[in-house]
């Protein structure tokens, strides 16, 4: 069975989305449509800007998002999952690829969604730290001893988290891991405090959004973050795609569900490489591939 998957923040590199837009009139067509729908021109961004304009998360999400599902539309009839599932932001994706979610809706959603992680972001300032060769049970149960905000927010691969938290919290529970033995607990270059308790106000906002959007019956299913596991009803995917900003994202789980559903092959739809290196570290025998288009 074919899995396509899609990435997340963190997958933005200058230039992203150019070849695409100068090779196929469809992807012409939906790069200009995404800018009436943003009210700015992503294109110049994605296409001229620098690493630091698209590392703005009102410009990094669209434009993740837009790569993905363009290069999704361009595949055509290549393009057939029998599972979908997205990485935090991906997960947008995923559910544009089922057809859970028009295009269109799908980009004002991820749209509104970046701007009030932004505005959270300012309201409670909040970071994120990468743990490498800990167990998680290990790294959560540090994190459960710590006063303040700090939480696994990422659950990657096996032996690589991500927490997210308050400053002072972070800091803590990065000493405390490194004496657990933690190969490494390093603060990581980020805006916020992503999928913890700090998003709070960000979920209550997307959620009205998402409660205001049709979500259609999909082709195919969606193993989503929060639960792990294949979902098709599109009310109970609103319901799991509003948790995941506080939630923390359980891709470790969700690939290992795949694969026990029947996964063989993954196929990553978006820029870069990095959820098919998690997916080898999580089932070493799953074959993977970026995805192709012709011409």
């Amino acid at each position: 069975m074919n899995a396509y998957i899609f990435p997340g923040q963190g997958a933005q590199f200058v230039g992203m989305g150019l070849d695409l837009y100068e090779k196929y009139p469809l992807a012409q067509e939906m790069f200009e449509k995404a800018n009436d729908i943003l009210g700015f021109c992503i294109t110049d961004l994605m296409f001229e800007g620098t690493a630091e304009d698209l590392k703005e998360t009102k410009v990094t999400q669209p434009a993740i998002f837009l790569h993905s599902v363009i290069l999704g539309k361009i595949m055509g009839d290549s393009f057939a999952p029998d599972m979908v599932a997205g990485h935090s932001l991906g997960e947008f994706s995923a559910l544009v690829a089922n057809g859970t979610l028009s295009f269109e809706d799908g980009l004002k959603l991820v749209s509104q969604r970046a701007l009030a992680m932004q505005k959270a972001c300012e309201l409670q300032p909040g970071t994120m730290a990468a743990v490498l060769g800990l167990e998680d049970a290990v790294v959560e149960k540090i994190c459960s001893e710590i006063e303040g905000v700090v939480v696994p927010a990422n659950y990657n691969c096996p032996g690589q988290l991500v927490i997210s938290g308050e400053l002072a919290a972070i800091e803590v529970a990065c000493e405390k891991l490194k004496e657990a033995g933690a190969r490494r607990a390093l603060v990581l270059p980020v805006g916020g405090a992503f999928h913890s308790p700090l998003m709070e106000p960000a979920r209550e906002e997307l959620a009205e959004a998402i409660k205001n959007t049709t979500f259609n019956t999909p082709s195919c299913p969606v193993y989503q973050n929060v639960t792990t596991i294949a979902v098709t009803d599109p009310q109970e995917i609103k319901e799991n795609l509003i948790a995941q900003l506080t939630a923390p994202v359980k891709w470790t789980q969700s690939v290992q569900q795949m694969v026990a559903d029947g996964a063989i092959h993954f196929t990553e739809i978006g820029p870069g490489k990095v959820l098919q290196g998690l997916v080898k570290k999580i089932h070493r025998d799953a074959e993977t591939e970026s995805a192709k288009v012709e011409g």
